[in-house]
This record gives structure tokens, sequence and C-alpha cells, in this order.
């Protein structure tokens, strides 16, 4: 008898019977089918549109499947600078995103405001949108970005899916409304 932590199977049992939980399985279709939503907002946006190439292929992750509209994308990847101008439309798409839903700030402008300590750049996107996963650089490398998807990946695999979602986010968004 070989036990798994996600799975275990039991040869007692006629046929191929693979025994799970319902987190698990449904965690592990979430994590190997995220759809990016691409909020290129700068420089960073450039390294994002190389990780869609041949070379770093992003497909190989579950992840290919660009979408540029929120009811269709269930993770955000905020690349570049964030503007006071552009904050309110960020939120406004965030929250059309469907449960569940993840943010990935890419790049030093994204998580803290990078070099653009003015009045008109907001000094990072987690003061409007909670933030799963933070990539540094300026720009970060496609490299970095993969890391940062795999470790959202991790992040999903971890969550309680059959619990109500809506718990462990709405104490996390009071906090980030003004």
């Amino acid at each position: 008898m070989s036990i798994s932590k996600e799975y275990g199977y039991n040869s007692k049992v006629e046929g191929e019977v693979i025994v799970s939980r319902a987190d698990a399985v449904i965690n592990w279709v979430r994590r190997h089918s995220v759809w990016p939503m691409p909020m290129g907002l700068a420089c960073c946006a450039i390294e994002l549109m190389g990780v869609g190439g041949s070379r770093f292929d992003i497909s190989r992750f579950g992840m290919e499947v660009m979408r540029f509209s929120p009811r269709q994308s269930d993770c955000m990847i905020v690349a570049g600078t964030v503007t006071y101008k552009m904050a309110e439309v960020v939120r406004r798409i965030y929250d059309q995103m469907a449960e569940p839903k993840w943010v990935v700030a890419m790049g030093a402008c994204a998580s803290t405001g990078g070099m653009y300590r003015s009045y008109a750049v907001l000094q990072g996107v987690d003061r409007i949108v909670p933030v799963d996963v933070y990539i540094s650089g300026c720009p970060p490398r496609p490299e970095a970005l993969l890391d940062g998807m795999m470790k959202l990946q991790e992040k999903i695999k971890n969550e309680h899916s059959t619990r109500s979602l809506m718990r462990g986010r709405e104490s996390r968004e009071l906090s980030y409304k003004d």
C-alpha cells in the first residue's frame, strides 16, 4: 500500500481506485490552469511578453492562456508603475474578477513604487489590492516571473478550496479599502 500526502492507492479494492481529498483535487486543477491577465503599465510589460514566447514558455506551467478580460482570468499580473490615475482602474478590474483570484506584483514599481517618489505614483499596488506574490527587479527577468508564478502555484496548492473563499478574502480586503 503506497500512500502520498495528496492521494493514496488501496490495493485491496479491485480496479484502479484513487482516494483523495476534495481540496487536493480542486487545488491541483486550479494551480495547473491559472489564466493570467497582464496589467502591463510600464517597462516590466516587455519582460512579461517575453515569458509567453518559446524561449521561456510559460505554457509548460499551464498559464499560456493570457486573458485580457477580468471575467475570464483569475490572476492579475501588475507589471510596472501604478500611478494614482491608473489605481482606480486597477482596483475596478480587480473587483470584476471572479473568485478565487490572485495578484502578482511584478517589478520594483508595482511592489514599492520603485525609484518614483512623487505625488503621482502609488507606492505599491498592495495599497489598493491584496498581493499574493511580489517579484523584485527593475525590470525582473522572465525567469524571475516564472519563479514567482511557481510560488503562486505552491500557494494555491495549500489553500482550503472547500471552505467559503470569502471568509479569508473579506478580512484582507477590508484593510485595503479607504
